[in-house]
């Protein structure tokens, strides 16, 4: 994959990620704020002062995600992004995390 294609599926996950998230604040008790903090970086920031940072890394061509559980590196296959330890997908893993920061149960999916 070559630069321009990453940006562009990379700036798609992150656009899909800020729509999930205005969802769930939207439909449910959770209670976080959200922001593209400069380009290519979302910044969720919880009650209790926790944040999770989701940026996108070009020389790796990687989507990064660090939360208070850990860090998490998210590679494309082709048709999703995958977790390159264990193969789960973005959405899945961003919604278990932000739900376990919250407190609420949520899905970004």
């Amino acid at each position: 994959m070559n630069e321009s294609e990453f940006d562009a599926l990379a700036n798609a996950a992150l656009a899909r990620i800020e729509a999930a998230l205005e969802k769930a604040v939207d439909e449910s008790d959770a209670d976080f704020d959200y922001a593209m903090v400069s380009a290519g970086v979302l910044e969720i920031e919880f009650e209790d002062g926790s944040k999770i940072i989701v940026n996108r890394h070009g020389a790796a061509q990687e989507i990064w995600v660090a939360a208070r559980s850990g860090g998490f590196h998210f590679r494309w296959d082709g048709s999703a992004w995958r977790d390159t330890r264990d193969g789960g997908e973005l959405m899945q893993a961003l919604s278990r995390l932000v739900s376990a920061q919250a407190g609420v149960g949520l899905s970004l999916g």
